[in-house]
């Protein structure tokens, strides 16, 4: 059985508006090309569908009697675009300090849509002063329905300034929604961080978003280290994980790298392909363009405040990447330096290793002293000592490092879980099974406080990052519950 998806992607455009200088950032899949597109994608169904749902028996204990089936709810309607804008979500692609960008998502029977901005007061006036941007649209066909995908950047936006904004077409608005741009100074900020997701995210993973702000709701930004859905392609899934973050998104601003579950794993025609990057990741995310060719807006790099976020994309180009990371890193004046990609370089599940890319990228990490990188896909909890490569050990790593050395961790957040094999629960400091899990990172000037917490609240892994004169962490252990 064959499913058919078609994406049209809209090409970049530039325009200026009065008062707030704005730049509509649009985004297309092959630079150079400009227009509209027609990707038609071809997908051989999967046998074995991770969202499959479990039968059940329809009797009860007794066996007495049996009761009909509920219907089966309509996906098309449930997740479907309207006029109304939804899929809100706050992204970045300049400086946070001074730029935000915004996209969502309507139906195709809205030709307009536009945003409004203007500074926070303590009344409702502040509508007086909203200065009205056109948004770029990019038409979108997919497997549920046709829609619109919307982006506007708002630019000229003063630092650590309080916003209002909201979206529309002249008459379907959403409400007016808050947002605050990062200091132009060094001043101390937290951030949220989520391995995977993946499965069952209305249900199971919606908790751990929505704890995570009730813990951290000043938070500067959410960063998702990939496996967001299970399938690429299906809109449902898509829908599942806005549903999740629903307000959250449109009110803190969300860092993603895409992880093997954000590309299509299927044949074309019966015959093997290329993995690609799903057409739903540009249209729905606005990120910076200050990555290696190819590779746009999944690979690229945010400065807030007083840290650089590299965001790395593990599942292709990783050579490219390699010369690309050094150049960023070296070019880094900032205090702390964080990485972030999908794939850990140390593994904590058996059969799961990825030394291909602990050669490429290590020597790098090493070589600038980056402070910590944060990773997914192992659907379990790992968090190293300092650690430093020592090319004369047949393996290649030396796990533990007296001074200096990067803090490795790799998370899950989703209920997807596997277990951890003896050899990764040796060399790591502190490691973890089915739990699911979200980490508060907070900088303090010269210390950088980790926390990760089970979706109960309570602190399952702790510690401390402080950087001396010569640019060198010392790591210490803070306490936890259990």
């Amino acid at each position: 059985m064959y499913s058919v998806s078609f994406a049209l992607f809209g090409a970049r455009q530039s325009r200026n508006g009065s008062g707030v200088n704005v730049h509509i950032h649009g985004r297309r899949l092959w630079p150079g090309l400009i227009g509209y597109f027609s990707v038609v994608t071809v997908l051989l169904a999967s046998s074995g569908n991770a969202f499959a749902h479990d039968e059940h028996n329809a009797h009860d204990n007794q066996g007495a009697h049996s009761e009909a089936a509920p219907p089966k709810r309509d996906a098309a309607l449930e997740y479907g675009p309207s006029e109304m804008p939804d899929r809100i979500v706050l992204t970045w692609t300049g400086d946070p300090a001074t730029t935000q960008s915004v996209t969502w998502r309507t139906s195709d029977n809205s030709a307009r849509a536009y945003a409004e901005i203007a500074g926070v007061t303590a009344g409702p006036r502040f509508r007086d002063a909203r200065v009205k941007h056109t948004a770029t649209t990019q038409a979108f066909r997919s497997d549920l329905s046709t829609c619109h995908f919307h982006t506007v950047e708002f630019t000229g936006l003063k630092p650590g300034t309080k916003y209002a904004y909201r979206l529309g077409d002249d008459v379907n608005w959403s409400e007016f929604f808050h947002f605050r741009t990062a200091s132009d100074k060094p001043e101390p900020f937290s951030f949220v961080y989520f391995g995977d997701a993946q499965n069952d995210v209305r249900s199971m993973w919606s908790r751990v978003v929505r704890e995570a702000f009730s813990d951290a709701p000043r938070s500067a930004f959410m960063l998702h280290a990939g496996d967001l859905i299970n399938d690429p392609n299906r809109d449902e899934e898509w829908g599942e994980w806005f549903h999740a973050g629903s307000w959250i998104n449109a009110h803190i601003p969300v860092v993603a790298i895409p992880g093997n579950h954000e590309y299509a794993r299927r044949r074309i025609l019966g015959l093997k392909a290329n993995r690609i990057l799903s057409p739903y990741w540009r249209p729905q995310f606005a990120f910076p363009l200050n990555g290696p060719k190819g590779l746009e807006e999944s690979a690229y790099y945010i400065d807030y405040q007083d840290m650089r976020l590299i965001s790395l994309n593990s599942n292709e180009d990783i050579a490219i990447q390699s010369k690309w990371l050094d150049h960023v890193l070296k070019g880094s004046d900032k205090t702390w330096n964080i990485l972030t990609f999908h794939h850990p370089i140390h593994s904590m599940v058996e059969h799961r290793d990825n030394p291909s890319l602990r050669a490429a990228w290590m020597p790098v990490i090493d070589k600038h002293r980056v402070d910590l990188v944060l990773s997914g896909h192992d659907h379990s909890y790992g968090r190293s000592e300092l650690v430093t490569l020592e090319k004369n050990l047949p393996e290649g790593v030396n796990w533990r490092s007296d001074k200096g050395g990067t803090v490795y961790v790799v998370s899950v957040s989703g209920p997807k879980m596997y277990e951890t094999d003896e050899l990764s629960r040796s060399r790591m400091g502190k490691t973890g099974e089915n739990v699911q899990l979200y980490q508060i990172i907070t900088i303090d000037g010269k210390t950088l406080r980790y926390e990760a917490r089970s979706v109960d609240g309570v602190v399952f892994d702790a510690f401390e990052l402080r950087k001396g004169a010569d640019g060198v962490n010392e790591m210490r252990s803070a306490a936890v519950a259990g």
